[in-house]
């Protein structure tokens, strides 16, 4: 008995220090099963030309985004970075026209807020030296389907950083970069 028990915790013990395979979800019945959704939207500045791009992919666990822009495009530094209510960029160099925040709450802007975050409150975003700019980060607070709603959504670039919490934007400053998500 003894000497079954000792091969036992031996046979446990080799079995717990093996390398499994990782599975590969291209051939997992699960990823197969995953159903996401894209969409993409040119980003404009100050002087209505196309300055980058925003891809959204909406999944189980969130709606992913990635913004790129170009060289040139933002002044070196944070910048705060928003989703709005209303996909309206018309208004070239201001970009008053796409409302507020999505799921705005009335004294709840900022990611620090403890009476927020509202659904359009997002990480700052660096531009470099050359004003050239990239990140990607992932939301649980909206969706690819409330922001394609009849008006659609933007995503607003501020001027300066968001410091997450200063009612109504974070101190972010003149709305400097705008993208359509229809």
């Amino acid at each position: 008995m003894k000497n079954s028990v000792m091969i036992a915790i031996a046979t446990l013990s080799v079995a717990a220090c093996q390398t499994l395979p990782i599975a590969n979800p291209a051939q997992s019945s699960t990823a197969s099963a995953i159903t996401t959704q894209t969409a993409t939207a040119n980003i404009i500045g100050t002087k209505g030309t196309q300055i980058g791009t925003l891809d959204l992919t909406d999944g189980p666990n969130g709606l992913i985004l990635r913004v790129e822009l170009e060289a040139g495009s933002l002044s070196p530094g944070w910048h705060g970075l928003h989703l709005h209510q209303v996909g309206d960029c018309s208004d070239t160099g201001v970009f008053k026209l796409s409302g507020g925040h999505v799921g705005k709450i009335e004294g709840g802007h900022g990611l620090l807020n403890p009476a927020g975050p509202e659904g359009g409150d997002t990480p700052n975003i660096y531009a470099h030296t050359d004003g050239a700019a990239a990140m990607e980060f992932v939301t649980s607070r909206t969706n690819l389907a409330e922001l394609r709603d009849e008006d659609g959504a933007a995503m607003i670039i501020h001027a300066g950083p968001d410091d997450h919490i200063t009612q109504p934007i974070g101190g972010a400053g003149a709305r400097v970069a705008c993208a359509v998500i229809q």
